[in-house]
């Protein structure tokens, strides 16, 4: 009896769902390889499989056991199988895996999965796929392959993405699209069903880059209806990532396909009020509306429109600055030196020491041509948990941010994600910036307006969600900003009065200068009518045009500069409308001036010149109409 026990537990410690472990503990690794770089990964490989198999451990590696049978001998197990990973990496090695995880708990197949993507032998074919993918380039990925040394059921990314992940994730081409996913049903339909490490399907993928043609090739040809069902490590459906993500037309696809099914008509999928809610957050009143035979709580509904009921006037989208090109020679010598480094053993090491480095100085050809050649580097982590795009927008490195953006799998990953302290991308967006940043802008109203602007610029790409949010102090974003900027908008509203209070004394000068001679006719007037006596003087007409311009600018820019003196200086003033009035009183003032020194320099004096013949032939005054 006592032996069929133990050969019981035996049997159920070496299956996934309960993975526990008999043999003696600590049990000594007999692997001798230390793993370094590429060169020795396959032989690393080969006697780690030996020993985990030997010992019944192959579950920890191969997929999530379940910790349902003891927690404590799992546990155990899960710390012997981690220590012989470690144990058997060189310095540089373990270094690099360790500081990959913001979190240090990570698990023995958290390790072996970062390990293989980044060592294992088809590092070089997980490129080109990568790149054919890139640029759509259908007969290029297949020809990958067919090679077999990669499948679409390998990860290809550390965050756990397919082929199929990032192809959805990145395109919108419809051929592409069927064509990789009809790869699917050639190569093994298993593949479709492939998650990648957050637990998303390929219809979580679509759902969240609002993928719509990848939603339809899905559900329509391949019938993965299931998908719509299927949900993610954090408990959320499709339909519920569409909607925090502000997708619309993808939510509204998949909610035409979810209304049709009895489950959610019951509200078992889904709480029906929080994700009317998150709808309504979203700004996508449509879809909410859609979904109001849902709601249960419809106080927690009427609370979320108060707070996000539109405006009757829509405000004005943020205008981007257009990216600059980094020079010629400098991406020629970039590519160069990467090719140097092609081959090093430490090339994974260098490169993301670089890319960091690359991120803070927002050296964005740089980080393109590393991120084409070593696209896992983009999920690199330092040695204070930020990535890559959380380490652009700390620094305020707008054009990598920008080009980070536009790879559409960042999206999934980056907006939402809570990192330590529980501050979300729009938290870091609202710190200072470093300080060789804030210069580019002169004064600091100017550098208060491009920090305003960064904010909104974060604030855009992020899910409406993470806008109030509350990081583990319990500030919202806005409330970060307010305090990180606090000195500096105090600084702005002094240097903002000095500048006004300079500029007003010139404008008034120039006022009254031009007043007075607006009201003083050079030549007098005709005693007999009152009219000017060079009123048909071509020089006197012209003289009056100036003088009326330079008179309407300068007042203009007396007003404009009166304006600031007395304004609020409101946080959100130094985004548009103090920058605008102190542009429009500073090239008011200058067009005045411009003004007053040509009436005053050129044309004044031909028409006191004119004066003289008024004397010698005043009849029809046909000698001083030529006076022009």
């Amino acid at each position: 009896m006592r032996m069929d026990t133990k050969k019981q537990i035996k049997m159920e410690c070496s299956s996934s769902s309960n993975p526990g472990n008999p043999y003696p503990y600590p049990y000594p690794s007999h692997v001798t390889m230390k793993l370094s770089g590429e060169d020795t990964y396959d032989v690393w490989k080969t006697q780690m499989l030996c020993l985990f198999k030997s010992h019944d451990m192959l579950s920890f590696i191969q997929q999530n056991p379940l910790r349902e049978y003891n927690y404590d001998l799992w546990e155990r197990s899960e710390a012997l199988v981690k220590g012989w990973i470690l144990g058997s990496l060189s310095n540089e090695t373990l270094k690099y895996l360790v500081n990959s995880f913001p979190n240090k708990d990570f698990t023995a197949k958290d390790a072996w999965d970062k390990l293989q993507t980044v060592y294992g032998p088809p590092v070089r074919a997980v490129q080109k796929l990568y790149a054919a993918i890139l640029v759509q380039n259908y007969w290029d990925v297949k020809a990958i392959l067919k090679g077999r040394i990669v499948t679409l059921r390998d990860r290809i990314t550390i965050n756990g993405n397919t082929a199929l992940h990032m192809a959805v994730g990145m395109s919108n081409n419809k051929i592409f699209l069927r064509r990789m996913l009809n790869l699917a049903s050639e190569d093994n339909q298993q593949a479709l069903d492939m998650r990648n490490s957050e637990g998303s399907t390929l219809l979580h993928v679509a759902a969240i880059v609002g993928n719509t043609e990848a939603a339809k090739i899905l559900i329509r040809r391949h019938s993965c209806h299931y998908m719509l069902f299927e949900k993610d490590n954090d408990g959320q459906t499709p339909l519920e990532i569409a909607v925090s993500n502000m997708q619309t037309d993808t939510s509204i696809y998949l909610f035409d396909h979810y209304s049709v099914t009895p489950d959610l008509e019951n509200g078992e999928m889904f709480d029906g009020t929080q994700i009317v809610v998150n709808t309504i957050s979203s700004k996508d009143y449509d879809l909410a509306y859609k979904m109001r035979r849902f709601i249960k709580d419809p106080d927690i509904v009427l609370m979320a429109i108060a707070q996000n009921f539109p405006p009757e006037v829509p405000d004005f989208a943020d205008v981007l600055r257009n990216t600059l090109q980094a020079y010629k020679n400098a991406k020629l010598l970039v590519h160069f030196t990467c090719d140097l480094i092609r081959t090093s053993t430490t090339m994974y090491t260098t490169y993301t020491n670089v890319l960091f480095e690359a991120t803070r100085q927002d050296a964005v050809e740089v980080v393109k041509e590393i991120v084409s050649r070593l696209p896992n580097a983009i999920g690199t982590i330092n040695e204070d948990g930020h990535d890559i795009i959380q380490l652009a927008v700390i620094n305020h490195s707008s054009k990598v941010y920008r080009l980070l953006y536009r790879m559409s799998k960042l999206k999934i990953t980056n907006t939402t994600i809570e990192f330590p302290f529980k501050n979300n991308l729009l938290h870091l967006a609202a710190r200072l910036a470093p300080e060789n940043k804030i210069k580019h802008a002169y004064g600091p109203a100017l550098q208060m307006q491009l920090e305003l602007q960064w904010f909104k610029e974060v604030e855009r790409f992020v899910s409406p969600l993470n806008v109030n949010q509350k990081n583990s102090f319990g500030e919202t974003p806005q409330m970060v900003f307010t305090n990180e900027h606090k000195k500096l908008r105090i600084e702005g509203e002094k240097w903002l009065k000095e500048t006004a209070q300079s500029y007003t004394i010139i404008a008034a000068l120039i006022t009254t200068i031009m007043f007075a001679a607006a009201i003083t006719v050079p030549g007098g007037n005709k005693q007999d009518s009152g009219i000017p006596m060079f009123t048909n003087v071509n020089n006197f007409t012209l003289f009056a045009i100036l003088d009326g311009i330079s008179f309407v600018t300068s007042a203009t820019s007396l007003i404009m500069f009166l304006s600031i003196l007395t304004d609020r200086f409101y946080e959100q003033d130094f985004l548009f409308i103090l920058p605008l009035k102190l542009a429009i009183g500073v090239y008011s003032l200058h067009k005045a001036s411009e003004e007053l020194k040509a009436s005053e320099d050129q044309q004044l004096p031909k028409i006191l010149l004119c004066t003289k013949d008024k004397d010698k032939d005043f009849r029809g005054l046909s000698s001083v109409k030529d006076c022009s």
